[in-house]
């Protein structure tokens, strides 16, 4: 790790009794500041308010045992068979009266002292992830366009946007950002001094997050190539104006065209941040072999940036396109060489992105933030934009800060302090080693990409204020949507995941909410059968009220996912504890895994959150908790029942990972699949429109996408229906078809809908809804064969370092 990340990570934990005992496993060579740093359980806050009602903040809970058993068996019925779940009801009966209390009480112990006895064992989660970060755990975020005229191109809107994230950084910095709060309950506001400044970094072991608390400058990416320059002092105070930075920003594009983009892709070392994290491990080891080398110094440069700014050549036309280009760039070969977007990423961190057309985006690392985090972000950077636009109209015009930075144009240069706001260019030293390593991870790259699509819904007949209007939750009614599609286009349900925020306790995170359950089965079988409209509605109604129910239990944290996942990893302590000391008393050494006393081994390949992600994802990202269910070549007959029972493997292998994070500053939000056979779904419901990003491994996504477009506009109609007739039978429901037409001629016809009303109007009596393109989709009829067979079937089964900075990299003169 670099000298300068090593020692501000270090200096950000205050010492503690459990930072001494050294608790995170397989990380003997490292200090336990960058064990863990993401959590340390004495954090001090100074006054200020953004942190000001941290101590406040209740514990997460630890929930009863048996509660969360009876909650895992309802969450499991649907997705079994009869006996599948019989199997399962033995195997948590056995694991009740067996190991579970002793595992309850090992974790209630475990977690005397801790912020949070989730918490360790889910970073530990991420940070063990061997595979690319990159379409497994990054989520993305597509941002609105920039409504100010001045603001439409690449470098303005880059700089608008920098300078915005800019007051964001120092607001956390000086502690006045507002705190979070939900109905009027403060949230946990940890996260935020993880987002900025901190780093992924690989290590053979495993990954940790470094962090330098002091940054004060960013690096730009343009063509693969790097970039960097201060931006703020050491009051943390902004020290370019948004003129100064876009002439920094132009000066960079100018420079990177200046090299032929197939000879710069040689050198785009960000594509190694794609890779397997061991490989990528092993290439920063060959990057920092000799101290203080040119390669060592550019690498600390990255790693202690604020944040990256990723300026990509090309300008995206759809939708679709866009949300490939944030979440993992765009793959092109020409003569053999790779000059897509994917060049100029580095995921290991957070990048804001800017198209040659405007388009901006923002992809981040989801160890330790949830998606929550940076949509407060990018909606404080959207509004601020706006803000600082209008206030250029009329300087009455209100702040989103609470103070801001003295104007740089105005202030005496000796102020600023040690600083180089001049863009300096790091040049790295390409050994044959590292040319080998970077034209097999860009390879490997493009397969991954291609291996993926993405597919964008953005339906604007109706949003949340319809939704409310007709008595439903918007989020229910949206997963009820993924479930009525899915089911339409392959007759069964599958296992699902939603993340829920537990922010509202201390270092909380998220709690999974399984959306599927058997009043979402019943209604996805009524809504295909031959049923009349108002048994279909009351199957939705009571649906969506049990998915209402699981969510408000998951934000209190007395879901089931977390509760079981957190005895899992106390097992598999237990277990590394065993092997440990048998393999010392037999002079060997254990399979590579340390038996730290307090250490929390997930050995596993969490994913969203997506946060995210995540971690999400996250993000959205923690779908799959516990992917290896063999304890590594252990005796595998002491694994608890509930952990070795198919239904642990079933629940834990999400096909459906789903995700609501946006408000009206964002277009989309999204993330990969979390499976091979499965969909990663963002969504982000609207007043008026909600916004959908599916993404899978060719899975006929855009046929998903339009069934989902198909079912909005069906169920629009029957409620509708309803809510014209209230209580109607069947037999009423035909009426209107009895009915002599009101006037003479023929009914003109809007394009793929029946009838003359648009849409987005929703006061009109009539319905319009029923020509829904190729084959009616709720045509039951072709369906009863299926349903029928469903029936009898089972289911599938440091300050010296930043002073030597300066003189690293080639000064870019700057024009006039």
């Amino acid at each position: 790790m670099p000298e300068s990340l090593d020692k501000s990570s270090a200096a950000s934990q205050p010492p503690n009794s459990e930072t001494e005992q050294g608790q995170q496993n397989g990380y003997k060579d490292y200090p336990d500041s960058e064990k863990q740093p993401l959590a340390s359980h004495g954090q001090e806050n100074k006054p200020g308010i953004t942190f000001a009602g941290q101590e406040k903040l209740p514990k997460l809970p630890i929930p009863e045992l048996d509660s969360t058993c009876d909650k895992y068996l309802t969450a499991l019925k649907p997705l079994q068979s009869g006996r599948e779940h019989e199997e399962t009801i033995a195997a948590v009966q056995e694991f009740l009266k067996s190991e579970g209390p002793e595992l309850q009480e090992k974790l209630k112990k475990y977690a005397t002292g801790k912020s949070s006895y989730i918490e360790q064992f889910w970073y530990d989660s991420f940070l063990n992830f061997d595979n690319p970060v990159v379409l497994n755990l990054n989520p993305f975020f597509l941002l609105e366009d920039d409504p100010t005229p001045a603001r439409s191109n690449q470098v303005t809107r880059a700089a608008s946007l920098v300078m915005s994230a800019l007051c964001f950084v120092r607001a956390i910095r000086k502690e006045e950002l507002p705190p979070d709060t939900i109905r009027g309950t403060p949230l946990c506001m940890y996260q935020y001094s993880r987002l900025f400044g901190t780093a992924r970094v690989p290590t053979e072991n495993g990954c940790h997050i470094g962090q330098d608390l002091g940054a004060k400058h960013v690096v730009v990416l343009c063509r693969g190539q790097f970039y960097w320059f201060d931006v703020l002092d050491d009051n943390s105070d902004l020290i370019m104006t948004e003129k100064d930075m876009a002439l920094n920003l132009q000066v960079i594009v100018d420079d990177a065209e200046e090299t032929p983009i197939q000879e710069a892709a040689k050198g785009a070392l960000g594509v190694l941040s794609t890779e397997n994290r061991k490989i990528w491990a092993s290439l920063r080891e060959v990057l920092t072999r000799e101290e203080n080398s040119n390669n060592a110094e550019c690498l600390s440069i990255v790693d202690s940036a604020l944040f990256i700014i990723c300026l990509d050549y090309t300008e995206p036309t759809t939708g679709a396109e866009l949300c490939g280009n944030m979440l993992c760039g765009t793959s092109e070969v020409v003569k053999g060489v790779q000059i897509g977007t994917c060049t100029n990423r580095w995921y290991d961190k957070l990048q804001i992105i800017v198209c040659k057309n405007g388009s901006a985006g923002i992809n981040f690392e989801h160890t330790g933030v949830d998606g929550h985090t940076v949509l407060r972000m990018a909606s404080d950077v959207y509004t601020d934009t706006i803000l600082r636009f209008a206030k250029s109209i009329n300087g009455l015009a209100p702040s989103l800060w609470s103070s801001t930075s003295p104007d740089p144009s105005k202030r005496d240069p000796s102020s600023f302090g040690d600083v180089s706001t001049t863009p300096h260019k790091l040049e790295w030293d390409m050994i044959p080693e590292l040319s080998t390593a970077l034209r097999f991870a860009e390879s490997r790259l493009a397969d991954l990409i291609q291996q993926n699509e993405f597919e964008i819904l953005e339906f604007s007949g109706y949003g949340q204020n319809f939704i409310k209007s007709m008595g439903f939750s918007p989020d229910a009614f949206v997963q009820m949507a993924f479930q009525a599609a899915y089911y339409g286009l392959y007759g069964r349900v599958e296992c699902m995941y939603e993340p829920v925020l537990t922010k509202a306790f201390l270092h909380g995170r998220t709690e999974a909410v399984r959306p599927v359950t058997m009043e979402s089965f019943d209604f996805v079988r009524t809504l295909w059968a031959e049923n009349p409209p108002d048994q279909k509605v009351e199957a939705l109604k009571k649906a969506t009220q049990k998915h209402t129910n699981i969510t408000k239990e998951c934000a209190k944290a007395m879901g089931h996912d977390r509760h079981l996942y957190a005895l899992y990893c106390v097992w598999q302590r237990a277990l590394d504890e065993e092997g440990a000391e048998a393999a010392s008393s037999n002079d060997m050494s254990s399979d590579g895994i340390s038996a730290s006393p307090d250490a929390g081994s997930g050995r596993d390949t969490s994913t969203n959150s997506h946060d995210v992600a995540s971690p999400n994802r996250n993000l959205m990202l923690s779908e799959d908790p516990s992917p290896s269910r063999s304890p590594n070549g252990r005796t595998a007959h002491q694994m608890p029942a509930i952990f070795s029972d198919g239904g642990w493997d079933k629940i834990n292998n999400t096909i459906l990972s789903t995700s609501n994070c946006g408000n009206p500053s964002l277009r989309q939000f999204g993330f990969g699949p979390t499976s091979g056979d499965g969909f990663g779904i963002g969504y982000i419901i609207k007043n008026e429109s909600i916004s959908i990003c599916a993404s899978s491994k060719h899975r006929q996504t855009k046929r998903f996408i339009e069934s989902l477009e198909a079912y909005f506009l069906e169920i629009r109609r029957l409620l509708r229906m309803m809510n014209r007739k209230g209580t109607s039978t069947g037999s009423r429901a035909r009426e209107l078809e009895e009915r002599p037409p009101k006037t003479k001629g023929r009914v003109i016809k809007s394009e793929g809908v029946k009838g003359t009303e648009t849409p987005a109007d929703d006061s009109k009596a009539e319905s319009d809804d029923d020509g829904l393109g190729g084959y009616g989709f709720f045509d039951a009829g072709m369906l009863q064969v299926a349903l029928k067979a469903q029936k009898e079937a089972k289911e599938r089964p440091s300050e010296k370092a930043v002073n030597a900075r300066h003189a690293v990299g080639k000064k870019l003169r700057l024009s006039e």
